[in-house]
């Protein structure tokens, strides 16, 4: 009678973990970019970038700069957290075709609350959607929460929506982070998990 219970219990355990798992769960493990001494991402421009405190800081005072992956992502969500200078000129830019970024070849969302068009202002995908809202980011810790999924991204920041762009011109690419213009930007805990 014990060996009875036995194997019924095991039966049970074994029923309850399949029923539990998923068929065709699409969700994988967040894998940490930009990580200090990792061997998956280079550097281009003429921002100075370092590591402090596992923060990536990119310091320039012309011209610009950038960190890429080496390998592209399609479908993903991406988690930044970012600590913009009141000066800096910075993005993060999704689905690149190469590593020369631009608002034509990537998707580009924003970081500059005072950009002289606001309509470009951060939170904004530039080129291709103004802000939904404003966030005011200068000198203080945000999180940017994206999400790339089929033709639709996501943004936003702080927990607040700002932008959602339907658009078929990128489906994959690289994932950069840009310093431009004059000043600092820091960022930490940069996290992405595909999604198939």
């Amino acid at each position: 009678m014990k060996n009875l219970r036995f194997d019924l219990s095991i039966a049970l355990i074994i029923i309850l973990g399949i029923s539990c798992s998923k068929p065709g769960s699409t969700d994988q493990e967040e894998v940490i970019l930009f990580a200090e001494n990792a061997q998956d991402w280079i550097k281009g421009g003429d921002a100075d970038w370092t590591f402090v405190n596992n923060e990536l800081i990119g310091r320039l005072d012309s011209g610009q700069g950038f960190v890429v992956t080496k390998k592209a992502y399609k479908d993903f969500a991406l988690t930044v957290e970012f600590y913009p200078d009141d000066t800096i000129n910075s993005g993060v830019f999704l689905r690149c075709k190469n590593a020369g970024l631009s608002g034509e070849d990537c998707y580009e969302l924003n970081i500059w609350d005072d950009n002289p068009n606001q309509e470009y202002r951060t939170g904004a995908i530039f080129l291709r959607s103004n802000p939904l809202a404003q966030v005011e980011t200068i000198n203080q810790w945000n999180t940017y929460e994206l999400r790339c999924e089929g033709d639709r991204i996501q943004a936003s920041i702080n927990g607040v929506v700002t932008a959602d762009l339907r658009d078929q011109s990128r489906a994959e690419g690289f994932i950069a982070l840009q310093a431009r213009g004059i000043g600092e930007i820091r960022f930490r805990n940069v996290k992405v998990r595909p999604l198939e």
